[in-house]
């Protein structure tokens, strides 16, 4: 990983998920994406964990973008105002993997208009993320 650039007002994003059902969403995030956690908490007053999930980057949509990207993806509109969106190696073997351990799928893996393959999916608690693998790695696994 790359070390932040001094200069930026922003090192980080962090995104944080409560759920009611602790070890259910750390199974299904540690054992569906095939990641250890670089960080966890347990003190007595709850518990917590962080996941290195690679670059992180912030997409801010209007209602029409949403729009397309959730017709794109999901022949609709359905996601609410936060959705996940992670770039796999594999895209098949990821959603096997997120499936095994409770992804809904939502829609099947879709060719999307820019080249990338994407396939939409809820997690246990309903959070919607889509799992994309850009056009220039399809199939060679990295």
């Amino acid at each position: 990983m790359t070390a932040p650039n001094p200069n930026s007002p922003v090192f980080e994003l962090r995104v944080a998920i409560t759920t009611p059902d602790y070890e259910r969403l750390v199974k299904f995030y540690c054992e569906g994406l095939g990641i250890e956690p670089a960080a966890v908490w347990n003190n007595g007053q709850g518990q917590a964990l962080v996941l290195n999930l690679g670059k992180a980057t912030l997409e801010i949509f209007d209602e029409a973008q949403a729009e397309t990207i959730d017709q794109i993806e999901a022949e609709r509109r359905l996601s609410g105002q936060v959705r996940f969106a992670l770039q796999v190696p594999d895209v098949k073997a990821a959603m096997e993997r997120l499936l095994s351990h409770g992804a809904t799928l939502i829609h099947p893996p879709i060719l999307t208009p820019w080249g990338d393959t994407n396939v939409r999916f809820q997690d246990p608690d309903g959070m919607q993320i889509t799992l994309f693998q850009p056009a220039n790695n399809e199939g060679d696994g990295n």
